[in-house]
């Protein structure tokens, strides 16, 4: 007898199976999902506007005045008498050197002058008894000239004498010795107890500076001279050179990158470049009422060069650079992307100068510039750029 199975096997099973799943695959693949909306980048306006072009140049800091404090003579410093790092009125005692020996000289520079005006009262005297005597002919000329010359003599005996007691007076001196100026006075070079005034031993003690107004000596390169040369010549000749009273104001950058609240003005420049560096150096001076720079600073001195009137700007972080070309994104009102190749001047600011390549109001992306393609389509968010907010290069890039 054969017996017919009603239910189906297993691999029967398996198969149905399968064959379910891939009708619910197949009609699941028959819709589309939805396209992804656009990525919103952020963009800007090409700002047109007249636009001051400036130039930063590397320096340091020093004092309007620097002076040296120097031991003029020789001997063991006795007292220091000031704060060091501290401010100091012109005058004030700053060092005292031990001045026994140099009192020791007075006295013998005393002694040997008194004994000088001995020898000249002596021959004075010598003399008024000769001259009656060779007016009567009782002594001979000679008598005469040879007490002349002794008169003489003395008296330059007692004029060198007295030299000697004004050097030993001066010398003397020396061992105090004062503040120059009024200013800040730095870390001594020599403590109490050392011998100072003569090499290896300290000659400069310390120094002295003035640093209200603050000095700024930097250099600028042959063609920078150049080119400021031949602007100021052009002003010269369109009748705009500026009065001494209104000089080009230059502004101070610090390390921190702050703007010193204080412009100054070039003071001294020297009188030719220098063959072994082939730059021009010059100072400014800039008002430091509140000492908040003092000597020694690096600094960039900010100096403007040029007024471009109408000048396109677009900010840096806008910009990127491939084998030395500049380039931005575009962005159009409909949202496509297009790469423009663009001629750049000088930075201002955080801005860039567009020489040529685009057009006031256009839109340029600043975000998002590793992801921009040619052609592609965005969602333009227009922003506001602060170009006053400190530059931060590691948000930009």
């Amino acid at each position: 007898m054969v017996m017919v199975h009603l239910f189906p096997t297993c691999e029967a099973r398996r198969v149905c199976l399968m064959l379910a799943v891939a009708m619910l695959v197949s009609a699941c693949g028959a819709e589309e999902p939805p396209a992804a909306p656009p990525p919103e980048i952020k963009v800007v306006e090409v700002v047109q506007r007249d636009t001051q072009i400036t130039q930063d140049f590397v320096g340091q800091t020093r004092g309007s005045t620097d002076i040296p404090i120097r031991a003029r003579v020789e001997g063991f410093l006795l007292s220091r008498n000031f704060q060091e790092g501290r401010s100091v009125d012109k005058g004030q005692l700053l060092y005292t050197i031990d001045p026994a020996p140099f009192r020791s000289k007075v006295v013998g520079a005393e002694g040997r002058l008194a004994e000088a005006k001995t020898m000249l009262a002596k021959a004075r005297a010598d003399l008024a008894r000769i001259e009656p005597l060779a007016a009567m002919n009782a002594v001979s000329q000679q008598d005469l000239d040879g007490a002349t010359a002794q008169r003489d003599a003395a008296i330059g005996s007692v004029q060198a004498a007295e030299a000697q007691l004004e050097l030993a007076k001066i010398e003397l001196g020396y061992t105090e010795i004062h503040a120059p100026i009024s200013g800040f006075i730095g870390i001594s070079e020599a403590e109490v107890g050392e011998f100072v005034g003569a090499q290896p031993n300290p000659v400069i003690l310390n120094y002295v500076s003035l640093i209200d107004p603050i000095r700024v000596r930097f250099a600028i390169n042959e063609r920078d001279y150049l080119r400021l040369s031949r602007l100021m010549a052009e002003r010269r000749r369109m009748g705009k050179e500026e009065p001494a009273s209104s000089k080009t104001p230059i502004q101070l950058l610090l390390a921190d990158g702050s703007i010193h609240r204080h412009t100054g003005h070039v003071v001294a420049t020297d009188a030719a470049i220098n063959p072994d560096t082939g730059t021009f150096t010059l100072e400014a001076d800039f008002p430091n009422p509140d000492a908040i720079v003092i000597a020694g600073q690096f600094a960039r001195a900010r100096i403007p060069t040029e007024n471009r009137s109408d000048a396109l700007l677009v900010p840096q972080r806008a910009v990127s650079e491939l084998l030395g070309n500049f380039r931005v994104y575009v962005v159009g009102e409909d949202g496509a992307v297009s790469l423009r190749q663009v001629e750049l001047g000088p930075q201002v600011g955080r801005m860039r100068l567009v020489e040529s390549g685009l057009k006031a109001g256009e839109r340029v992306a600043i975000e998002g510039l590793l992801m921009l393609k040619n052609g592609a389509t965005v969602t333009p968010k227009l922003v506001d750029f602060d170009e006053s907010a400190p530059s931060d290069d590691k948000a930009e890039n």
